[in-house]
């Protein structure tokens, strides 16, 4: 209770315990010496506005210092009360805040936490496409040019070229180091688990590596346990790791020998496979090595003058052995060399796997399956008696992961997915389903409650190159989607100029016709007069971008079953896969599909994928009418 000057007369029992003074520290003080300084004139023009009228009141929240020191949020109810002859005084009833004001405040730090990561995302998105663009046409050029010098004769121009070739292959790994540890950081980095025979592995690697090691004038040596067997990991990471590993061991070592030694430890908790790389080079410090794992940091300022390099490459193994439940450790003394140890499980768990494993055996090899995704127990048990009866054998999983699992194991010959669903939505799974090589050829049928037919072709990109352009890569892609009739032709959208000639001109080599197009509305007006073979898209271009593109391609029938090929220097995120991984099959809107329909095209599709699978395969299942 304050006086008219607004003096404490009074402080209960409660005010007591929430801010820790005794009524003798209160009584006497001024209210607004315990109130904080940015306050002050709020809860001042609160109480003075209770205070002019008779019965007043006011409502304030504000910030009031109790006895540690610390600052407590109250909400507070001001009644002028000064005219009540059993009062006179102005009445102040506090509630403590202060956990509210907390939980607020760390919800605000989390949205720009949030905010400030997908800024990151959508930079180094951005970066990575203005950095490869101009890197396309220096590996682009710089190739073509070898190979007219070399069938010219001109070999005197070959080693500048190659410089040439070299610095930009440099410098794309370096692109690609710095997206590496930023996805890892943001824990956008995925494991694809598979299995691999270790001594396969070991070869591989050494092959690759060789060159390097004989570059020092070094020797290498291999050795695989007999033991060693098979481990289930994700190959690429494991490889990466030992490359940078064997890489370093190289280039610090000279005139020594560099070993390569991989055993299986066999514990209770399972097996583990350690790679041990040891060389003879110039070793390490306990100082240096305390900062070795550090991202772009090496031993010291004069180790990155003489031998230069990033020091991106060790933190990435270690992170990528982390993500796999192992680890990196290194033992080194100073003039005799450094032994790295990449310890790993056998058998790798996904730590976003949280889906029990399923064994479901198919009996029959060209017995028609189908997968149904949906969460809704109930479309499972309408499509297991309707498909059934059509001779298909019909598998449910009632979440969009549980799907995915299953679809690995089974390779079912078609799906039908549920859009809206918990967790992991259905276009969610179906680019999971489309980017997943194993998988993407499966037809998927999308039931749906939403409208959005046309989201669904957008989908439709059959697949996608990341720039700059590797050519043997694009060939290969370009033989596999493009038909005998019209292989012979392709539609380049692309901005950038020196990009469609490098990729026009590798085309023709290979004997192709071209057409091309500087964005994506220009591309459409072209496939007005003529229609190619396949499309190979940009995204990122002014006018109308590849997004757009794909979306006014999947519009018109007579375009729809183009293949699409995306080649871009974007970083794709997750979103944007959603939107160019794969090719739907079909689309039914739920409720507004009729048994027939959905027998109709199902049966269709696994038809389709039988004769594709077995062209000698038994009559096909029947197709409902």
């Amino acid at each position: 209770m304050l006086d008219a000057q607004g003096v404490i007369l009074y402080q209960s029992a409660s005010a007591e315990r929430v801010l820790g003074y005794s009524p003798s520290e209160m009584i006497g003080r001024h209210a607004q010496d315990l109130v904080h300084p940015d306050d002050q004139a709020r809860v001042a023009e609160t109480i003075a506005a209770a205070s002019a009228a008779p019965e007043g009141t006011g409502t304030v929240e504000y910030r009031i210092r109790a006895h540690d020191g610390s600052w407590r949020y109250v909400e507070s109810t001001v009644t002028n009360a000064l005219n009540d002859p059993a009062v006179e005084g102005v009445l102040v009833n506090s509630r403590d805040v202060t956990e509210r004001k907390q939980a607020e405040q760390l919800q605000k730090d989390k949205l720009a936490a949030d905010a400030a990561n997908q800024a990151k995302s959508s930079f180094l998105a951005n970066m990575s496409h203005e950095l490869r663009t101009p890197l396309n046409a220096i590996l682009g050029y710089s190739e073509m040019l070898q190979e007219e010098a070399q069938d010219r004769g001109q070999d005197d121009l070959l080693p500048d070229l190659t410089k040439i070739h070299t610095a930009g292959t440099h410098l794309l790994e370096l692109i690609n180091a710095v997206l590496d540890i930023s996805k890892i950081e943001s824990g956008k980095m995925d494991l694809y688990l598979e299995s691999f025979s270790v001594a396969k592995i070991a070869q591989d690697v050494a092959s690759i590596i060789q060159p390097l090691t004989q570059k020092n004038a070094n020797k290498l040596v291999t050795v695989v346990s007999e033991d060693a067997g098979a481990m289930y990991a994700d190959l690429t990471k494991v490889r990466q790791s030992l490359f940078n590993l064997l890489s370093n061991a190289s280039k610090f070592t000279h005139d020594g020998t560099i070993t390569l030694d991989i055993r299986r430890e066999t514990s209770p908790g399972g097996d583990w496979i350690v790679f041990r790389v040891t060389d003879s080079g110039i070793g390490m410090t306990p100082e240096q090595m305390d900062k070795l794992f550090e991202a772009f940091t090496q031993a010291d300022s004069s180790t990155t003058r003489k031998f230069g390099g990033t020091g991106l490459g060790l933190a990435i193994s270690r992170r990528f052995c982390r993500m796999m439940g192992g680890d990196i450790t290194v033992a080194s003394e100073m003039g005799t060399g450094s032994t790295f140890m990449v310890r790993l499980p056998a058998r790798v768990t996904d730590p976003k796997d949280q889906v029990k494993q399923l064994a479901v055996a198919v009996s029959g090899e060209n017995a028609g399956t189908v997968l149904v995704i949906d969460d809704d127990s109930r479309v499972h048990d309408m499509l297991q008696r309707s498909l059934a009866k059509e001779g298909l054998r019909v598998f449910s999983a009632l979440s969009g992961e549980e799907g995915l699992k299953m679809a690995r194991e089974l390779s079912p010959d078609a799906i039908t997915l549920d859009v809206m669903m918990p967790g992991l939505d259905g276009w969610a799974v179906l680019a999971a389903l489309k980017s997943d090589p194993e998988l993407h050829e499966i037809p998927v049928i999308m039931l749906t409650i939403v409208d959005d037919q046309n989201m669904g072709y957008s989908l439709g990109a059959t697949e996608y190159l990341t720039k700059p352009i590797d050519r043997d890569r694009l060939a290969a892609v370009l033989k596999r989607y493009a038909g005998p009739e019209l292989s012979q032709s392709a539609l380049i959208v692309e901005d950038d100029a020196d990009v469609r000639d490098v990729t026009r001109r590798a085309l023709e080599l290979a004997g192709w016709s071209v057409v091309e197009a500087e964005n994506g509305r220009v591309g459409l007006d072209r496939l007005a007069k003529t229609r190619p073979g396949v499309i190979l898209l940009d995204l990122m271009m002014p006018e109308m971008d590849g997004f757009q593109f794909v979306d006014e391609l999947r519009r018109h029938e007579e375009w729809k079953l183009i293949p699409v090929v995306v080649v871009t220097a974007k970083d794709l995120t997750a979103e944007d896969r959603e939107r160019l991984s794969g090719r739907v099959g079909s689309i039914l809107q739920k409720g507004a599909y009729s048994r027939e329909d959905l027998l109709r095209e199902t049966s269709a599709l696994v038809v389709h994928r039988i004769r594709k699978r077995s062209p000698a395969a038994a009559a096909p299942a029947p197709v409902a009418g």
